[in-house]
């Protein structure tokens, strides 16, 4: 049976938090172990700042209906990867095929993160993100393989999985790629609807906590209308240069069919409609834009929509590419 005993050095070497839960060079469950890819999951339990790896125990000793360990590693709250096995893993049963990972036994195929936090209400930290991509993208290096050999346990699944909630796997491969072709400094940043001076919008934008699906507290929100009144983001871009951008959004039926996304760009400004009555609760990219250097609003949204059903403003992320 093959081990990765390289898999401690591999993760510091890519500026990975490593801690190393006692033997995990002898940890391991019996079977074959020749993984060719990297899975994702989620723990379904709630961590937290102050207990930011609620899972950790029984990703090492395993639960009373699957012996562990359960993964190679477990992503806490503050993006530490907490290093359990470099051996076969009780973590992705049965491979019904995804991408280049065929069908078959999901244990030998492929090292399992799990990141901690429950996927219900709570969403991954972008430290626990930012952490499983530089982790993903150097394990795959030294695999030889390449950004598509990544994928998420509800791809994999025969059992009707939902891990990793609240993120889009697309973009996750994407984030990997350019990860390993060095492309970036890895600069992202987050502004929510309640992030202090970053976030401006008008008294006719109410605010909301209606859906679970929201991006923190809470969202704003606010009636189409044959007028501007944006919300507008505002984000400190460190250099000009190419940056993905997204958008969350919880969806609902009642809401806008064509919200219009407006990005200021080294060329003017540049509209995404989207439909926010569909794929809400996770990041949905608006595309890849060129912005300026400097302080100052970056992204909005508008009121300015021919379709009925309220706007929403939740959250919007840049990512340097």
């Amino acid at each position: 049976m093959a081990t990765i005993p390289w898999l401690v050095d591999v993760l510091r070497g890519a500026g990975v938090q490593v801690v190393v839960e006692g033997d995990w060079l002898n940890r391991m469950r019996s079977g074959s172990f020749d993984p060719i890819g990297v899975l994702w999951h989620h723990t379904a339990a709630t961590s937290s700042a102050t207990n930011p790896h609620p899972a950790l125990n029984i990703c090492i000793n395993g639960r009373s209906d699957l012996p562990g360990p359960l993964c190679q590693a477990l992503v806490d709250y503050h993006g530490v990867f907490h290093v359990i096995s470099a051996g076969r893993c009780n973590h992705a049963g049965t491979s019904g095929g995804s991408g280049p990972i065929p069908a078959g036994d999901g244990n030998t195929l492929m090292i399992g993160w799990e990141i901690d936090y429950n996927g219900v209400d709570q969403r991954m930290t972008t430290a626990q993100y930012n952490a499983s991509i530089a982790a993903t993208a150097a394990v795959l290096k030294r695999l030889g393989r390449d950004s598509s050999y990544a994928r998420g346990h509800r791809e994999t699944s025969t059992t009707g999985k939902i891990d990793p909630s609240f993120i889009d796997l697309n973009t996750m491969r994407a984030d990997v790629a350019a990860k390993m072709a060095g492309g970036g400094t890895g600069w992202t940043s987050i502004v929510d609807n309640a992030t202090a001076g970053r976030f401006t919008a008008s008294a006719s934008w109410g605010t909301s906590t209606y859906s679970g699906q929201r991006y923190g507290a809470d969202y704003r929100y606010a009636d189409p209308v044959a007028a501007s009144d944006a919300a507008w983001y505002k984000f400190n871009v460190p250099r000009t240069g190419n940056y993905r951008v997204e958008a969350w959004w919880p969806a609902n039926a009642g809401y806008n069919a064509a919200t219009p996304y407006v990005v200021a760009t080294t060329t003017g400004n540049r509209t995404v409609v989207v439909d926010q009555r569909a794929t809400g609760g996770q990041w949905r990219s608006l595309g890849t834009f060129t912005l300026p250097a400097g302080d100052a609003n970056r992204v909005a949204v508008s009121r300015w929509s021919s379709a009925a059903g309220l706007v929403i403003a939740d959250a919007v992320r840049l990512t340097e590419v």
